[in-house]
C-alpha cells in the first residue's frame, strides 16, 4: 500500500504523539531508524501515527513496508540510519515478508503464520489433530518445542480444542443466552459467551494491551487495582452507601463484569445490575465528575439512565483510596500468538455455527476492519460494542474427507481457509511414541504395505489410507488384534458393496501380514491355549 499523503506537519505531531506515549515493543524497528533531533523512532510506525493523527485512521504498521517508508523520509530530506549487525543483503531489509521470529520445528507452522487459517484434511487417523496440536506447541513456544505436553499452564491458556458435531450452534461458539437460577430460586437467562469469543477475547486483550503506551497502561491497572481493593473492603449485603437523593443502596455481590446492587427503599424496582466496565472507564480517564450529568455527557448519551446516579457515588467512595495508592510500575505487555483448534471441522453446520463471524473470521478483515455486531448486541452492557478478532488469532481446522454422514463443507468458507492435504505417510513421526523401535519399524512396515495395496482397488483412493494414529494402539493391542478389531471393520466399511469385496479383504489382510485362521485351526488354538 502506498504511504499516505502527510504533511512536515503531521509528522512532527507524530513524533510528539510518540515522544510522549512511547514505541509498543512489537513495533520497534529492526533495521531503519528515523533521526530527528538525535533521536531514533521507527520509521514505518512514525508514519502510522502520522497517519492516525491525520487521517483518523488506525494505526497499522503493516500497510506499509520498511523499504517504502525509508524512501519515503530520504526523499523529503530525513536522516536515516540502519541498525548495526544488519545484512543488508538478508531478506529482512524489506520487512514486508511475513515476520517469524523463530527457527520452526514444524514445516507447516510457517504455512500457518502466514494464512492465519489452514484446514488439514484427509484420511481418518493420519494425525490431523496431533498435528494441529504439534502446530500449536510450536509456534506458541516460539520453537522451543512441537509436543503440546511440553507447554508450560500458562502457554496452554493460548491454545483452544473444540471438537464441532451436528448439534454444535452459535451460542456454543460465540454468545447465546443460558439457564441461571435466580437468588429467589425462580430460572432466569443471562447472556454468556462461547467459547471461541471467551477465547478471541484474551486475544484481543493481549492484543490491544501490547500497543498500549506505559502511562495509558498504567491508568488501566491504577484503575483495577482500585475497583478490586475497594471491593475486597466492603462487606456485601452490609455495607451501605448512598446516593446523591439520599437513597441507600448495598450491593449484593460482584464479578469480573457487574455489581450487583440493593435498593431497599425503591419498591418499584429495588435491584440493579450495574456495568463495572464503565466505572473503569471513568477510573481510568482521570477526569472530575462533580454531579451525574457529567457522567451523562462522559458516555455521549443524551439523557441519564438510572445506574449514572449509583456509578456517581461508587465513583466517589473508590476515589477517596486513590491517596493511599503506591506508585505503580508496569512491564510491557508482549504480543502473544493464540491458536484455536476446530477438530472435524466439516461435521457442524457452519453456518449456523460461526453466523455473522463468517465476515471477521476471514484473514483479509482482521483487526478493528473486520469488527461486527453479533446476535445478541443488543443485550450487551454497550449496545455499540462490535466484535472483531485480532491478527495474533490463529485458526487449524481438521477434516475427514470420506465422512459420509455429513453435508460437503460450506462453499462459502472455503476461500476463507487454506487447504492442506494430510496423506498417510505425513505424521509417521507420531509413531515414535511406540514401545521400542522395532515395534515402530514394523508398524511402518505393515502400514505402507497395506496403504499400496489400498491404492490398487480402483474404487479407493488416498483418502482411504490407514493412518498412523491406528498403529498408537500397539502400545496396548498386538498386531493381529489391531487388525481385528479395528482395521478390518473400517476396511470393510469402505468395500462393502464391491462385487469382490472377499478377495479384496484377504487381499488387504496379506499386504497387513495378518494370517486368517481357519475353523480347524482355531479349534486347534484354543486346546493349546487351554
Amino acid at each position: 500500500m502506498a504511504i499516505p499523503k502527510l504533511t512536515k506537519e503531521s509528522i512532527d505531531e507524530a513524533i510528539s504523539y510518540i515522544d510522549e506515549q512511547g514505541v509498543p515493543s512489537q513495533h520497534q524497528s529492526k533495521v531503519y531508524q528515523l533521526v530527528v533531533d538525535g533521536k531514533k523512532y521507527p520509521p514505518k510506525y512514525v508514519i502510522a501515527v502520522a497517519n492516525y493523527l491525520t487521517n483518523n485512521e488506525e494505526i497499522d504498521t503493516r500497510k506499509y513496508s520498511a523499504k517504502d517508508a525509508k524512501s519515503y523520509f530520504e526523499s523529503h530530506g530525513y536522516q536515516i540510519d540502519i541498525n548495526q549487525g544488519i545484512n543488508m543483503s538478508h531478506k529482512d531489509v524489506n520487512e514486508d515478508i511475513n515476520y517469524i521470529g523463530f527457527d520452526c520445528k514444524n514445516r507447516f507452522s510457517k504455512m500457518l503464520l502466514k494464512s492465519k487459517n489452514i484446514i488439514f484434511r484427509g484420511a481418518p487417523g493420519t494425525g490431523k489433530s496431533y498435528l494441529a496440536k504439534s502446530i500449536a506447541a510450536d509456534i506458541i513456544s516460539n520453537g522451543y518445542t512441537d509436543k503440546y505436553a511440553e507447554l508450560t499452564e500458562e502457554q496452554k491458556q493460548q491454545v483452544e480444542f473444540v471438537q464441532f458435531h451436528p448439534s454444535y450452534d452459535y451460542s456454543d461458539f460465540v454468545e447465546g443466552l443460558r439457564p441461571k437460577m435466580n437468588e429467589d430460586g425462580s430460572m432466569g437467562f443471562e447472556l454468556q459467551d462461547g467459547i471461541f469469543k471467551h477465547f478471541v477475547d484474551k486475544a484481543r486483550m493481549n492484543y490491544e494491551d501490547s500497543q498500549k503506551s506505559e502511562k495509558l497502561r498504567k491508568q488501566e491497572i491504577s484503575a483495577r487495582t482500585l475497583m478490586s481493593n475497594f471491593l475486597s473492603d466492603i462487606e456485601y449485603g452490609k455495607t451501605e452507601f448512598e446516593i446523591k437523593t439520599g437513597n441507600k443502596f448495598i450491593i449484593m455481590d460482584a464479578d469480573e463484569k457487574h455489581i450487583y446492587i440493593l435498593i431497599p427503599e425503591n419498591k418499584f424496582t429495588n435491584k440493579l445490575t450495574l456495568n463495572t466496565t464503565e466505572i473503569l472507564k471513568m477510573l481510568e480517564s482521570g477526569k472530575k465528575f462533580e454531579k451525574v450529568s457529567d457522567i451523562t455527557n462522559f458516555f455521549g448519551k443524551q439523557h441519564a439512565v438510572q445506574g449514572y446516579s449509583y456509578y456517581y457515588a461508587i465513583f466517589n467512595e473508590i476515589n477517596q483510596s486513590t491517596k493511599d495508592m503506591k506508585q505503580i510500575n508496569v512491564e510491557p505487555v508482549e504480543l502473544k500468538k493464540y491458536i484455536f483448534i476446530i477438530d472435524e471441522i466439516n461435521r457442524g453446520e457452519i453456518s449456523k455455527i460461526l453466523g455473522e463471524l463468517f465476515f471477521s473470521i476471514d484473514p483479509g478483515y482482521r483487526g478493528k476492519v473486520g469488527e461486527v455486531s453479533t446476535q445478541y448486541a443488543n443485550l450487551h452492557a454497550d449496545p455499540n460494542e462490535k466484535f472483531y478478532i485480532p491478527e495474533n488469532v490463529y485458526i487449524i481446522g481438521t477434516m475427514n474427507d470420506i465422512d459420509r454422514s455429513v453435508d460437503s463443507f460450506d462453499f462459502a468458507m472455503r476461500r476463507r481457509f487454506r487447504f492442506v492435504e494430510i496423506n498417510a505417510n505425513s505424521t509417521q513421526k507420531m509413531l515414535e511414541s511406540l514401545k521400542n523401535v522395532e515395534l515402530k519399524n514394523e508398524a511402518v512396515e505393515r502400514m505402507n504395505n497395506l496403504n499400496s495395496e489400498i491404492l490398487k482397488i480402483d474404487d479407493l483412493n488416498e483418502n482411504y489410507q490407514i493412518g498412523a494414529a491406528y498403529f498408537l494402539k500397539l502400545n496396548t493391542l498386538s498386531f493381529d488384534e489391531l487388525w481385528t478389531d479395528c482395521l478390518k471393520p473400517l476396511l470393510h466399511d469402505y468395500v462393502r458393496g464391491m462385487y469382490d469385496e472377499d478377495d479384496i479383504m484377504q487381499r488387504f489382510a496379506h499386504a497387513y501380514g495378518y494370517e486368517e485362521i481357519v475353523d480347524g485351526e482355531l479349534d486347534e488354538t484354543i486346546q493349546n491355549q487351554g
